[in-house]
């Protein structure tokens, strides 16, 4: 059974967020114009009356959101040496990263999934358009054993990292849902001050 993220590994996931995230170009002021979808987005999915049925536990491989052009594989993140939450390393093939102590998309829990909004002297990071995302727009979340993961975005949140919402984040839930983190709004030297949150409830699947 894969350990839910209690309030100790929380506290580390923030602390990781607090340092993970910042340096590198673009100011990261307000949420920039959104780029046009990778291919013809579907309307939003509506949440449905009937809850989804959870999935069985499968490794995410790859995150598609049509409405801000992201289509990018995904990589485990554990824990660092010091205790804090890995995040994907810098690199110009920037991806997202899902924290393999949090449950897989689809088994309820919130699956958590970080990325940057910029890496370094490469530029923008995977998640660079995050707090453009709105309520009822769709994130596909696709997993090793060929099953998607279809959730709808139920709230975008930008939040001080000293107000981080630990319990929101991490907390127990009753369904399956996603939690997608990056940084965001002014910086501090190289440090973004802010985390943009986007919160999603599964909403269908697809494949097996």
């Amino acid at each position: 059974m894969i350990p839910r993220p209690g309030r100790v590994l929380a506290t580390a996931a923030l602390a990781a967020l607090l340092v993970g995230c910042g340096g590198g170009q673009g100011d990261g002021g307000t949420a920039p114009d959104r780029p046009p979808p990778t291919t013809a987005a579907a309307p939003p999915a509506r949440t449905p009356a009937e809850p989804v049925r959870p999935l069985a536990r499968s490794v995410p491989v790859g995150l598609r959101i049509p409405a801000i052009g992201v289509d990018t594989p995904v990589m485990g993140l554990g824990l660092a040496a010091d205790g804090t939450v890995e995040v994907p390393p810098v690199t110009d093939d920037d991806r997202a990263g899902w924290y393999r102590h949090s449950p897989t998309p689809g088994q309820v829990g919130p699956s958590v999934l970080l990325g940057h909004v910029t890496v370094g002297r490469y530029g923008d990071g995977v998640f660079r358009h995050l707090a453009g995302l709105r309520r009822g727009e769709r994130i596909e979340a696709r997993l090793e054993n060929g099953t998607t993961a279809e959730f709808t975005v139920t709230a975008v949140r930008t939040v001080a990292k000293a107000d981080f919402p630990t319990d929101d984040v991490y907390g127990d839930v009753a369904g399956p849902e996603l939690r997608l983190i990056t940084c965001g709004g002014p910086r501090d030297g190289q440090e973004y001050r802010d985390n943009v949150i986007v919160f999603a409830e599964l909403s269908a699947t697809k494949g097996r």
